[in-house]
């Protein structure tokens, strides 16, 4: 098995959301108040969202301002996904009163100054906040990244989606942000018991296909790109099924209607309940 590529996520920070900018800028007045697979969020709901999120980053990574903590304590999961979802509620219901036109030029004042902010960073420093979704404590900068280029990625795609447009998925984007989902895999299958030298492969399938080996290890599972290893169960998927998966966006009956599963199911089915968002 080899380690999964390492990969820059700055630049694609900026791709991703000069890709949005130009997807907004081509919206009919009556796309913005199109449902999405978010079901809470219309179009405009998941564009004032991002606005949140880099203004967010902007904020605490170029000057350093700590926002008050939560007022309840944070002492499982569930309690960190419920203070999420209050903050990020809270946003959308004051951005209700912009208008498409001013999101418009706040995003394009965001995405400017994030870059910004970004590209002189240290990618190998400790992250301000851990990617939880990953099982980790502590996360480098670069992984927090990626995990924010996922973020982008998810929400504009929720957007393409609704609105009928062609989803980003262009090898040097798709790449990056599937090998970041996936590493959500080694914390989703931390209760499936198997014998070291047990291996689950997973296949991306499309015009751009991708493969994954899950390899157990050491007692631990441990995530790269396959090699010599023989699978013992296999999971077969194409992108547009992966991102809904891993977002919460497909029911399990649904899951199990586009993901073709192999061989030992006992290995394979965990699979079908991997996020790799906080929902």
């Amino acid at each position: 098995m080899e380690p999964l590529p390492v990969f820059d996520p700055v630049p694609l920070i900026r791709d991703v959301h000069d890709q949005l900018l130009t997807l907004l800028r081509g919206l009919r007045p009556e796309d913005w108040l199109l449902p999405t697979v978010a079901v809470r969020w219309r179009v405009k709901d998941i564009a004032a969202h991002l606005l949140d999120t880099q203004v967010r980053r902007v904020s605490f990574q170029r000057d350093h301002w700590t926002p008050p903590p939560p007022a309840d304590l944070i002492e499982k999961p569930a309690d960190l996904v419920e203070f999420l979802n209050r903050l990020n509620g809270a946003w959308v219901e004051a951005a209700f009163r912009l208008s498409p036109g001013v999101l418009l030029d706040l995003l394009a004042w965001s995405g400017a100054a994030l870059d910004g902010t970004l590209r002189p960073l240290d990618l190998e420093a400790t992250a301000l906040f851990p990617v939880a979704w990953a099982g980790e404590a502590a996360s480098t900068l670069r992984f927090d990244l990626a995990r924010d280029l996922t973020e982008f990625w998810l929400h504009q795609q929720q957007i393409r989606l609704a609105t009928g447009r062609p989803p980003l998925f262009e090898p040097h984007l798709l790449h990056p942000v599937l090998d970041t989902f996936m590493r959500a895999l080694p914390h989703a299958y931390r209760g499936v018991e198997a014998r070291d030298g047990v291996c689950v492969g997973v296949e991306l399938t499309g015009e751009a296909p991708r493969s994954y080996a899950l390899l157990r290890d050491g007692g631990a599972w441990k995530l790269g790109l396959p090699g010599l290893e023989t699978p013992e169960a296999r999971i077969s998927l194409d992108p547009a099924t992966a991102w809904l998966l891993f977002s919460k966006g497909l029911a399990r009956e649904e899951a199990l209607a586009r993901v073709t599963l192999r061989g030992d199911l006992r290995l394979a089915q965990p699979f079908l309940g991997v996020v790799a968002v906080m929902a």
